[in-house]
């Protein structure tokens, strides 16, 4: 009776190494330029029409000041922004664009989602995300003066309500902001 060895010990025939030709390298510049005419697709492809109120907000200035009176009240449709910037879209927690412009909420702070710096942090980053989508689609968007306009990301500082109810005490109310009045900002991790 022969026993079967767990490791095949007969010897491997040696084999010649297949080279890279031409047809490898027509076909890796065909799989090249089809993914790059993909990826290009996607990142410019057409937004669905915009509803009546979008078309009104070219009119209306994104960012107003307090100084010239009551700030414009405007109704908009909200995305969530996946590459680069857009028209209206919620970016993270704490930023979104906005008529072409990047708004930063200037008296809050969310976690971290562009990356997260642990697994609480993006479930809380994620959530913060999700519940300022859902706040400014529920009704017309306030934009006001923080003091300083911009930060050093050329975000606009704007304090945001939503049908006169301020977006940054909504979150931090819910536990999902807290509130920033600039410097260091402490993690998310540690909770």
């Amino acid at each position: 009776m022969t026993m079967n060895h767990p490791i095949d010990l007969r010897p491997v025939r040696a084999r010649r190494s297949r080279r890279f030709g031409r047809h490898d390298l027509a076909a890796l510049a065909v799989g090249l330029v089809a993914g790059a005419a993909g990826g290009l697709a996607w990142t410019l492809a057409p937004q669905p029409p915009a509803p009546p109120a979008v078309a009104r907000l070219a009119a209306v200035p994104a960012v107003s000041t307090v100084a010239a009176g009551p700030a414009p009240r405007v109704r908009a449709s909200f995305g969530f922004c996946h590459v680069g910037g857009g028209a209206n879209c919620v970016v993270d927690g704490d930023t979104f664009w906005m008529s072409g412009e990047k708004i930063r909420i200037a008296d809050i702070d969310t976690p971290e989602t562009h990356p997260a710096r642990c697994p609480r942090e993006a479930e809380l980053g994620a959530a913060a995300t999700r519940r300022l989508h859902a706040l400014l689609n529920g009704g017309a968007v306030t934009l006001e003066s923080a003091g300083r306009d911009a930060d050093r990301y050329g975000r606009k500082l704007r304090l945001v309500a939503v049908d006169g109810r301020g977006v940054g005490g909504t979150l931090i109310a819910e536990g999902l902001a807290r509130p920033y009045e600039g410097g260091r900002r402490a993690g998310w991790c540690e909770l």
